[in-house]
């Protein structure tokens, strides 16, 4: 199969409560590093083509499709950081990878840092974007209301249906993150969440999945703790715009320091002209990911 010009294989790892299907583009070297990389909540996969596409090759790149989500929906749950940590563990010891380059945005860089934790032997090397920080909330803004907010417009895309395929890429163009930036890659990665048959196609994502790990990305306090205790040094890249291209992204100077994240042991880099998506999806920021991964 194939992404875009990155050519990749799928195939299935198992897991406690099913197989986790695995996505793998080869690299033309043997000696080459492996990454692993892991997408964000209601992601899947292919949310790596444009990585995949500007790696060219120089290095394996393995990312799951994380339980709960496009081809491993029908792993069951429970569901969790945790869980998802313990997977991303299970697929580098059934492919035996050994040590790994990893990586995760949003929802799955808090599941990169937390799975350094649990597994020190994991990784050799550990790059986290527009995530695994966690900061107080603001003055007056309750845990309820946080919640909503973040998983408000998922659930409510969850509980939608769409009468083809044209439609759902029609939906996702109005989206403010992606004008300007449309791309081969993320057109694939957008229908691969589809399931269902028309004209009643609707996102796999389940929605009990989404809820316990949005829920844990805020206020489980095991996960928010993980960046503070990473066994090897890491480094943070955060996009300057937010989820709806938004001035104000998930970051900024101001809230790493909230944070207390010590930036001797992880360096914090901001991502000129990105949004929380493009800074994956988008050619100017698969760029910068690229570099670290491969210079790491």
């Amino acid at each position: 199969m194939s992404s875009g010009s990155a050519r990749y294989e799928e195939l299935t790892v198992p897991v406690p409560g099913g197989d986790l299907t695995v996505l793998r583009w080869p690299a033309t070297d043997p000696d080459a590093p492996t990454v692993v990389a892991l997408h964000g909540i209601t992601a899947n996969a292919l949310a790596w083509s444009e990585v995949a596409r500007q790696l060219a090759g120089r290095a394996t790149l393995i990312a799951p499709d994380l339980r709960g989500r496009a081809a491993s929906r029908t792993v069951a749950g429970p569901y969790g950081l945790a869980r998802h940590a313990d997977d991303v563990a299970a697929l580098v010891a059934a492919l035996g990878l050994g040590p790994v380059r990893l990586t995760g945005h949003s929802m799955g860089a808090w599941i990169a840092a937390l799975a350094t934790v649990r597994h020190p032997e994991l990784a050799s090397s550990l790059l986290l974007v527009d995530g695994a920080v966690s900061f107080p909330l603001p003055v007056g803004v309750t845990e309820d209301a946080a919640l909503a907010a973040v998983l408000g417009p998922a659930l409510a895309r969850l509980s939608m249906t769409f009468p083809s395929r044209d439609a759902y890429r029609a939906f996702w163009r109005q989206h403010p993150a992606f004008a300007g930036a449309w791309t081969a890659e993320f057109e694939a990665y957008i229908q691969r969440d589809l399931v269902g048959t028309e004209p009643e196609l609707r996102s796999s994502c389940v929605p009990e999945a989404i809820r316990q790990d949005g829920g844990e990305v805020l206020l489980d306090k095991d996960a928010a703790g993980a960046v503070h205790r990473l066994p090897l040094p890491a480094e943070l890249l955060w996009a300057e715009r937010g989820l709806m291209d938004e001035p104000q992204g998930l970051y900024d100077v101001n809230r790493i320091e909230l944070a207390g994240l010590d930036l001797e042991r992880v360096k914090a880099t901001p991502v000129p002209d990105t949004n929380h998506y493009t800074i994956v999806a988008g050619a100017a920021g698969a760029e910068q990911i690229v570099l670290r991964l491969l210079a790491s």
